[in-house]
């Protein structure tokens, strides 16, 4: 684990190097996704599978090796935030296998303009002028990225749009867990265990696919690369300053579209780049709040 910084300077420039490898991290995460769907035709239920597992295995042992206290009181709540957050994660993955990279990470990215939305209306809180400015601008981008009149896979679209609005409900639960006195890892630990369960059940049912020399380096990778980006991006946010990281979190989508390009062949047409952009910007300016 990092040290901590010495001075601001240090934390400021290892943070924002960490949460551009976080991107990075995650980025691969779906390219992985992406190949091990085109190339061995394996569904979302089985890569949701293998995503929390690496996850339950090394950070359950993790916890459990440096003796941490597994009990909780709050375990409606956990479910609630675990469940949320496996629909988000299982639409996600849908998304990544039907649509262009850059299009699935903006939706994703969308989180954060739901999670100001339903701060609003859940919490009660009082919008700044900043806070609607992003919330316009975000959804303003949404409908150009969507393109209703122009077709294309509404459907995915849809999932993926869903999908962010889950996860931004499971945000929301986050924070309540954290206010409550939940450490971090216990959070994603009962979110792994549950998501491990359900999606196992699921693949069972579905079928897995069988492991081979052939698809194996791409199941490490989905769970490596994961691990790491939580691992990452937590370090970034400890060290660096929370704005420069917050918007460094947006090249996951510059990645995406690079990543898109080279592997994938995907052209992205001006309007949807307009929307991403759009997107892009309204995220950068929510976390200026």
């Amino acid at each position: 684990m990092p040290n901590s910084p010495t001075n601001p300077n240090q934390g400021s420039f290892f943070g924002s190097f960490y949460m551009v490898l976080a991107c990075l991290c995650f980025t691969l995460m779906l390219v992985s996704i992406k190949m091990a769907g085109q190339k061995f035709a394996m569904h979302t239920y089985e890569l949701t599978f293998w995503r929390v597992l690496s996850s339950l295995v090394i950070l359950g042992g993790l916890s459990w090796v440096k003796g941490q206290d597994f009990r909780t009181a709050y375990p409606k709540e956990h479910f609630w935030r675990s469940l949320a957050g496996l629909v988000a994660l299982l639409m996600n993955f849908y998304v990544v296998l039907h649509l262009p990279l850059a299009t699935a990470s903006t939706l994703q990215n969308t989180s954060a303009i739901f999670l100001g939305l339903l701060s609003i209306i859940i919490l009660k809180q009082k919008p700044s002028v900043i806070s609607w400015i992003s919330l316009i601008l975000g959804f303003l981008g949404v409908v150009i990225l969507l393109k209703p009149s122009q077709g294309g896979d509404i459907f995915a679209m849809f999932i993926g749009l869903t999908s962010g609005a889950i996860s931004g409900y499971a945000y929301l639960q986050v924070r309540e867990l954290s206010l409550l006195g939940e450490p971090a890892w216990r959070i994603v630990f009962y979110f792994s265990l549950l998501s491990a369960i359900i999606s196992g059940i699921l693949a069972t049912f579905f079928g897995f696919t069988p492991i081979s020399w052939a698809n194996l380096p791409y199941i490490i990778a989905i769970g490596v690369t994961a691990l790491g980006g939580q691992l990452l991006m937590t370090y970034a946010y400890q060290m660096g300053q929370k704005f420069v990281v917050a918007v460094l979190g947006y090249l996951g989508v510059v990645f995406s579209v690079i990543f898109g390009a080279v592997l994938f062949g995907e052209r992205l047409d001006w309007l949807s780049l307009l929307g991403i952009a759009i997107i892009v910007i309204s995220g950068m300016i929510g976390t200026k709040k």
